[in-house]
């Protein structure tokens, strides 16, 4: 495969599993704010940014990921708070993501790695969806202090971010998507010892965005034969920068304006849906991963959000991608069956099988 062609296949997990709402945002792509009714589509770096950093935001909006944590898990997530309290939840998560988190939660990861991938040394092959679940799960135990077993919760995780979207979408819907949705969110809960609130949604935040990202960048990168910038530590960072700016693993952002605004020139008004498409933001649509002239971190850093927004688990997916990237490279492995999950609730693989080049 080609460069061309790692990128057409990555589309796929677009195009297969969300075809309408894939459509509808390229064609609102072409300029960088397009407002149709009270929506505002938001395509422009720093209309985006702006967005983020500038505009009054209601965390709580139905429809918002604040929307979602509120009615599902009884608030206090971090995405719902406001002021003080969200200062406060911001700082607790930074304590356990920031350097010397990330350096406590390595050996975690790493151990699942190890044991993972030890069939590529055999001649076999590895799934690497099961493998960025299990992981996943681990890291947000380990974080958590939780003794549930890593890969149940990493799918309880899983299944309450998909309920949550279905409950949520637009048009004809199950009538108990609702109920599914609480149901799901209940059950992780009871597996992280009966709390909602913040540490379900780290949960939940932290599954779903490393099952998403992690598969589709070791794909791209196996496509385009990257195995060797994956190899040396002088350019594993970038690859690392270009392949989460590429695949943008939350391509949308979901918020709602708590006052009047302007962004690009467009009148904002309170109570207007904002859509922040990050993977327009980012150029993922147009300008390909490229580790000899990568993006600059200002643009590359905003898939992670912006200002009070931005996401505070950035340090621990980069650190976790380099990881995968660094342990996979000697085996130069290739995609040989790759599969679209079409009800998660992030773009993503279902499958993605690989075996050892050499």
């Amino acid at each position: 495969m080609s460069e061309a062609g790692a990128r057409r296949r990555d589309r796929r997990v677009y195009s297969r599993a969300h075809p309408v709402v894939f459509a509808l945002l390229g064609a609102a792509r072409r300029r960088d704010v397009v407002k149709v009714g009270r929506t505002v589509v938001v395509s422009g770096a720093e209309e985006y940014r702006t967005a983020l950093t500038r505009v009054p935001l209601d965390r709580a909006a139905a429809g918002t990921t604040g929307g979602a944590v509120r009615e599902l898990g009884g608030g206090g997530g971090l995405f719902d708070e406001e002021g003080g309290e969200h200062r406060g939840s911001r700082r607790a998560v930074a304590e356990g993501l920031g350097a010397a988190g990330v350096e406590r939660l390595r050996p975690v990861w790493r151990e699942v790695l190890d044991r993972r991938l030890a069939p590529l040394a055999a001649g076999g092959s590895v799934d690497l969806v099961p493998l960025a679940r299990e992981l996943a799960g681990a890291t947000v135990c380990a974080l958590l202090a939780s003794a549930a077993p890593p890969q149940t919760v990493a799918e309880a995780a899983g299944a309450a971010a998909a309920a949550a979207v279905r409950a949520e979408l637009p048009g004809l819907r199950s009538p108990f998507a609702a109920r599914r949705a609480a149901g799901a969110a209940a059950r992780l809960a009871s597996l992280l010892g009966g709390e909602g609130g913040l540490p379900a949604v780290l949960a939940v935040a932290g599954v779903n965005t490393t099952v998403a990202a992690v598969p589709r960048a070791v794909a791209w990168c196996a496509g385009a034969g990257w195995w060797e910038y994956a190899e040396a530590d002088g350019t594993r960072a970038a690859l690392v920068s270009e392949l989460l700016r590429a695949t943008a693993p939350s391509p949308v952002l979901p918020r709602v304006a708590a006052a009047d605004a302007r962004l690009g020139g467009c009148p904002v008004r309170r109570g207007d849906r904002l859509v922040l498409v990050a993977r327009h933001a980012v150029l993922a649509d147009r300008r390909p991963p490229d580790v000899r002239d990568p993006a600059p971190p200002e643009l590359a850093q905003l898939v992670f959000g912006a200002g009070g927004h931005a996401c505070p688990g950035a340090r621990l997916a980069r650190a976790q991608l380099d990881d995968v990237l660094a342990a996979l490279a000697p085996y130069r492995p290739a995609v040989v069956r790759t599969r679209v999950d079409r009800k998660a609730a992030l773009p993503g693989w279902r499958s993605v099988v690989l075996r050892a080049g050499r």
